[in-house]
């Protein structure tokens, strides 16, 4: 036998593609309270291994025998098999064979983390392919080598490799393999910021999936198009497929894909937030599945949501089903996951006595079953699944107090993970390394574990959700404490280089928020250090980080000319927010004026009192503020200092921190809008009368394109923004700034026009070669009452579209001041030397002089967020 028959040709394809959409189970850290001390590390029996290597297999049952083990997980028996395979077919000289043996054994190093050998593989296999070759071949090898290349950080590369591989598909008139590379194609244009082609060529891919016949194939192919919407974020395209793969497989009645079907909606339900509906698409997964492991991987999900849900009792419901099935897995890396998926649930009951049955679970259970995990993953050399174990057991005894012990084990752990470059778990033993040096009193050491965890979560931020889907929800408990607490340790010593690296760190944990509120990538295009720009374009301008720590809110301060400097107020955070809300409530017309006076200058005595004096020595005219937390839902414009306002002082912009791109004042330019809005009541959403006079005013101001209440469509919105080269995109519309992408959104006349879709069409532009959007204004707009994350929706489109300043509103506002203050505006940004914050500011100023509009409730909303030049 000289090839693989077209069959199993085809199975390579998905071989290939699973390992780029399927999520495996990945252990996280928790936060863990103290149980009951623990034994020393037990030392179960090492499991026996499969003896099923004879020399008898000929080298065909070999590949089969290896495609069996890696099905199961079991990486390395492949790889020994397949080498052996791949031994006999060079000895015989049957090189399409032998690239084929290559091909495969390329696919099992890269679920080892053996990157030198799966480059090795893939290439000899494309070097020992004769010429010509079977076109569906060649499309399998290049399959693989893109894999492998997304996989180590060459996007770029693979987006070209996977481009080939179709090409090569088509010419073997293989319909499916075209299509899994364009999916492949997209993941990697979304790794390259691309997100507008990538988005073309997955609704692509949809309609031709949707042409095709029902089959199980289609189903797959449906199924791996909705896993990898969800893992770019778009959940309503994910739901959408998945439903309509879940529709194919009942209408054939394949109970094998129905399940797996039911497991990826909860997957999509989990991520919009929904948990009810998770837990039910989980249930029928479980239901359904007709192997242990996929109903154990089912029930595990829906285990850690009931018990985040604390239903408890119904969690403990599924106590039997899980140990059994469990009990019944083979070794192999996805039993390894599911029992270290145990482990850490279970270590989170632990943590809460009250909340789960003693007699059901010990502390000594659970290290009796890592311990049993440990010992598999060595008989397997399964260095990735010995870690995880290593690791969670550590977590473990650090939660029973066993410092040394737990030291130990997560510095094995750390090796492992180290030697196959595993950054996406190396990252959580050095944050439990800072934990256990911080309760020792080891600061040098801390500092040094906490800087490696950042290091590594920095390079692997844009890849971080769909390694871990879970960080997408638990970004919060999970990752966001990892920044804060190197700040906090970082400023304990207000050294240069610690004020610099502390404010790299806030800096960064801003991005990292925007991109997990996005659950993608939000900039690829070169940054501008802030500093730079103080000292080459605007010296008085000084730059604010405030960030709110445990015990204090931290300020970091960056003037022009000088070193960072910081100062602090010790306040509990919980006192801290709750003064920033109370600042948010008191914009409201109906509270009291005293009441909101003393609150303002609180906050005012935190961020700008102990520096007041500096920026009236450096003639300071801009504040820009790289806002935290609760802090980005309050206008810094209304802080005051007992006599007057900030922004009666000062000109005002917030920004993520290094998000210029490349920063030019508004007077180099030759301003021309579009301009869109809606006057009359739509969708339920109540009726804006001045808009029809802000359109015209801004019209008037700037050469505009209009669209105005019923040609004012989604349709046409995008029509314009692909086609105009213009500077400003102005809308004057409803719209809403949420925590969930979902729920963000500014309204046309005929449906709500999603912010994501809003930024992929703006940011599209540069890739169109558009020169970018100078001014987005969004000016009737809101942030989501009594949502702390509701500004990163602001935020977020700001940064990800592209544009170099948006504004925008922190609530909704009388339709006629916001009117007003949008004419004053646009007057301002056509005077000459004024620029985007300074046309701001004495807009809302214009409105703070008007006694019908004094009150903050009118003027303070609006929002600068970027170049303020």
């Amino acid at each position: 036998m000289k090839g693989l028959g077209r069959r199993a040709k085809k199975r390579l394809l998905f071989l290939g593609l699973a390992w780029l959409t399927v999520v495996g189970v990945i252990a996280s850290p928790v936060a863990l309270g103290h149980v009951s001390t623990l034994p020393q590390l037990p030392q179960p029996d090492i499991i026996q291994q499969e003896s099923h290597l004879a020399q008898s297999l000929d080298p065909v049952s070999r590949l089969s025998q290896g495609k069996i083990d890696y099905d199961r997980g079991r990486f390395a028996d492949a790889v020994r098999v397949w080498q052996e395979a791949e031994q006999v077919y060079q000895q015989a000289g049957d090189r399409i064979n032998q690239a084929i043996s290559l091909n495969y054994l390329s696919l099992a190093y890269q679920h080892l983390g053996q990157w030198e050998q799966a480059k090795e593989s893939i290439e000899e296999s494309l070097t020992i392919l004769p010429t010509p070759t079977d076109p569906a071949l060649l499309a399998q090898v290049l399959n693989t080598k893109g894999s492998l290349q997304l996989a180590t950080g060459q996007s770029e590369v693979a987006l070209h490799t996977w481009k080939a591989a179709e090409t090569a598909y088509s010419q073997a008139d293989d319909a499916i393999g075209v299509l899994g590379c364009q999916i492949n194609q997209a993941q990697a244009l979304q790794s390259l910021g691309m997100f507008r082609r990538s988005q073309q060529v997955l609704e692509r891919v949809q309609q031709a999936l949707t042409r095709q016949p029902d089959s199980l194939i289609k189903a797959t192919g449906l199924r791996s198009l909705g896993m990898v919407w969800q893992a770019i974020g778009e959940l309503d395209d994910a739901q959408n497929v998945l439903n309509q793969s879940l529709a194919i497989a009942q209408t054939l009645n394949s109970p094998t894909d129905i399940s797996a079907a039911f497991l990826n909606l909860g997957n999509a339900a989990r991520s919009l937030g929904d948990r009810d509906a998770a837990i039910n698409y989980y249930h029928n997964a479980a239901k359904t599945a007709t192997a242990p492991l996929n109903q154990l991987e089912a029930q595990l999900n829906q285990f850690k949501i009931l018990i985040h849900q604390q239903q408890f009792n119904q969690a403990q419901d599924l106590f039997p089903t899980i140990k059994r099935n469990l009990s019944q897995l083979s070794p192999s890396r996805y039993a390894i996951y599911a029992q270290v998926n145990w482990a850490e649930s279970l270590i989170e009951l632990l943590d809460n006595p009250e909340r789960y049955s003693p007699e059901l679970i010990t502390s000594q259970d659970i290290a009796q079953l890592l311990a049993k995990t440990i010992a598999q993953a060595k008989a397997l050399n399964d260095i990735r699944a010995e870690s995880l174990a290593l690791g969670t057991l550590g977590k473990l005894y650090q939660t029973n107090q066993q410092g040394l012990d737990a030291q130990r084990l997560l510095q094995q752990a750390l090796f492992f993970s180290q030697t196959i470059n595993a950054r996406d778990i190396s990252y959580q033993w050095q944050w439990q390394l800072t934990q256990i040096y911080q309760q020792t009193g080891d600061l040098n050491a801390a500092i040094t574990a906490n800087q490696d965890a950042f290091d590594l979560l920095q390079s692997i931020r844009g890849d971080l959700v769909a390694m871990n889907p879970d960080v997408r929800f638990s970004f919060q408990e999970q990752i966001e404490p990892i920044y804060r607490n190197l700040v906090r340790l970082l400023l304990q010593s207000s050294s240069p280089d610690n004020l610099k690296q502390a404010r790299n760190v806030i800096e960064s944990l801003q991005l990292a928020e925007l991109e997990n509120y996005f659950r993608t990538s939000c900039l690829n295009a070169k940054a501008e250090q802030i500093d730079t720009v103080i000292e080459d374009s605007d010296t008085q301008t000084a730059v604010i980080y405030p960030i709110i720590l445990p015990d204090r809110i931290a300020v970091i301060l960056s003037l022009p000319g000088q070193p960072l400097e910081t100062y602090s107020t010790e306040l509990p955070q919980a006192e801290i927010e709750e003064a920033v809300n109370q600042l948010r409530q008191s914009m409201n017309i109906a509270y009291s004026n005293r009441k909101r006076l003393a609150i303002s200058q609180t906050i005012y005595d935190w961020l700008i009192r102990p520096v007041e004096t500096q920026f009236a020595q450096q003639d300071i005219k801009t504040l820009v503020f790289v806002l935290d937390g609760v802090l980005r839902n309050v206008p810094m414009a209304a802080l005051h200092d007992g006599q007057q306002y900030l922004i009666e002082k000062y000109s005002i912009a917030l920004t993520p921190g290094l998000q210029l791109l490349e920063p030019r004042s508004l007077t180099q330019l030759q301003l021309r809008s579009l301009t869109g809005g809606l006057s009359e009541p739509r969708l339920g959403f109540s009726a804006l009368p001045a808009v029809e006079d802000e359109i015209e005013q801004v019209s008037t101001n700037i050469p505009s394109n209009v669209l105005f209440n019923q040609a004012f469509t989604s349709t046409a919105l995008e029509n314009k923004i692909n086609t105009l080269p213009v500077s400003v995109v102005h809308l004057a519309t409803h719209g809403q700034f949420s925590s969930n992408p979902e729920d963000t959104f500014i309204l046309t006349w005929d449906k709500r026009f999603n912010a994501n879709t809003l930024s992929q069409l703006l940011k599209g532009r540069n890739q169109d070669n558009f020169p970018p959007i100078e001014l987005l204004v969004l000016s009737a707009c809101q942030t989501a009452n009594g949502d702390q994350r509701a500004a990163l929706g602001l935020a977020g489109l700001a940064v990800r579209s592209g544009t170099r300043s948006t504004i925008g509103t922190l609530w909704s506002v009388k339709d006629q001041s916001t009117a007003q203050a949008m004419i004053q505006l646009y007057n301002n940004l056509t005077q000459p030397d004024t620029n985007r914050a300074e046309a701001l500011r004495q807009a809302q100023l214009f409105l703070l002089r008007q006694n019908q509009y004094q009150h903050p409730y009118y003027w303070a909303p609006f929002i600068l967020v970027g170049n303020w030049l």
